[in-house]
């Protein structure tokens, strides 16, 4: 495509001509013709819950094909113990939030016989556990697997809730256990239900790397704006029609941005924004080369508290079809993918307890690749996870080097079998 001058961030693709943003650059260049990565984030679901449907091969067939839902496995009806898979729609989604602790997930996966999640460990087993998501409902993800890829051993790095699988988006290594730490000392941190205790972190992060190469980046958050204003005015943010309550989900939890730990990058406008705040950079020319964007609560589809599946599939259809009707849709990766499973079943096995940081695996989660970089109707079998995430913007964005951070960015997988070398313009490494 051919993009904006506004595309290219201060110091970064600072040379670019008035058309085009293949011109030399003050900072590291992209490796590929991958200019910029979005990567949106949404809550709690396993890989069998919103693509055991879609799928078609057999459960256990390991298919080594790639073309379609002929090659990955559906969900099978029944768990190991033979309970049954359950529908979810709406209604089931908003009535019941799994138990995603650590200590449930990893006594339900059973050392990866998976057959503990609807009997067998008291206070966590649920029948509820076992479902499989309403077709019609996410309908919009298989379209996007159609015309993009899908990953089918995408792992949550980490058994346990969602905060200290978030960190593994910034650090891509071990910060802390489930939701045992707030961040100290951030905008809304006050105001969350159950606060745990507050700690801030020193150790360096991808953005901070960023950062010291001059590539701009942002971490694109709902609910941030209100609660940054109410903030300022020593108050908590308010919640709204669709959403009335006064805290989680209908409000921001610095709990959800992993850069919130971080004093040198919490809260600084130049790396932490409003999801509104995306539509409009898009728009206006100004997309960082690396953007998170995450939904608040109650359109995150985190199960519980009346949340609604769809209303959480018509967000993410909203932030990636903005990206894709762009002016950058020509120059960039969509990457869509879930904090952790939230508690649900899964039938695959996670991979062994990483030798890097000795924290087990949880259970698969939904990775989809879309736009114009990406291989179609394609399913990879590569294993992996957040951290590779952090080794592909290592790699693409900051020289090609990865492992800068010490962490599993040095051993994980990297995302290039997804992506088309035809279009990329050299061959994103998969490992």
């Amino acid at each position: 495509m051919k993009a904006f001058a506004l595309v290219c961030g201060v110091g970064w693709l600072a040379a670019c001509s008035s058309k085009t943003v293949d011109d030399a650059c003050s900072g590291p260049c992209p490796q590929s013709s991958i200019k910029h990565v979005v990567i949106v984030v949404q809550e709690n679901h396993t890989f069998d819950n919103h693509f055991g449907r879609y799928c078609t091969a057999a459960p256990g067939s390991n298919p080594s094909c790639n073309t379609g839902p002929a090659c990955c496995e559906a969900a099978p009806p029944t768990d190991p113990s033979g309970a049954p898979l359950q529908n979810l729609d709406d209604l089931a989604c908003g009535a019941y939030s799994p138990d995603h602790s650590s200590a449930c997930e990893t006594a339900e996966m059973n050392g990866g016989a998976m057959d503990k999640f609807a009997a067998g460990v008291t206070s966590c087993s649920d029948a509820r556990n076992l479902a499989t998501s309403d077709a019609t409902i996410i309908k919009p993800y298989w379209d996007y697997a159609r015309a993009g890829a899908i990953a089918d051993r995408y792992f949550q790095p980490i058994s346990g809730a969602s905060s200290a699988n978030d960190m593994y988006m910034a650090r891509a290594g071990f910060v802390f256990d489930d939701n045992d730490e707030s961040p100290q000392g951030a905008v809304g941190v006050a105001c969350t239900l159950g606060a745990s205790s507050q700690k801030s972190y020193t150790d360096t992060t991808i953005g901070d790397l960023l950062d010291a190469a001059k590539v701009p980046w942002t971490y694109y958050t709902g609910g941030y704006a209100a609660q940054a204003e109410a903030t300022a005015q020593g108050q908590c943010a308010t919640g709204n029609t669709q959403c009335p309550l006064n805290f989680y989900p209908c409000t921001f939890d610095p709990s959800d941005v992993p850069f919130e730990y971080y004093p040198s990058l919490r809260d600084n406008p130049a790396h932490i924004a409003d999801d509104q705040q995306f539509l409009a950079d898009l728009q206006n020319g100004k997309l960082p080369a690396v953007s998170f964007v995450r939904a608040i609560g109650y359109l995150s589809e985190h199960p519980g508290q009346t949340t609604k599946l769809s209303t959480g599939v018509a967000w993410v259809k909203q932030m990636i079809d903005a990206v894709l009707d762009s002016p950058y849709a020509g120059d960039t990766l969509v990457l869509f993918t879930y904090d952790e499973g939230g508690g649900y079943f899964d039938h695959v096995a996670p991979p062994p307890t990483s030798a890097v940081d000795g924290k087990p695996y949880g259970t698969r989660i939904p990775f989809l690749a879309v736009g114009p970089f990406v291989k179609k109707n394609f399913v990879s079998h590569v294993t992996m996870e957040h951290s590779s995430l952090v080794k592909f913007i290592e790699w693409n964005f900051l020289g090609g080097k990865t492992g800068q951070l010490g962490t599993r960015d040095a051993v994980v997988n990297n995302i290039g079998s997804l992506l088309d070398p035809a279009t990329t313009g050299v061959p994103v490494p998969e490992n």
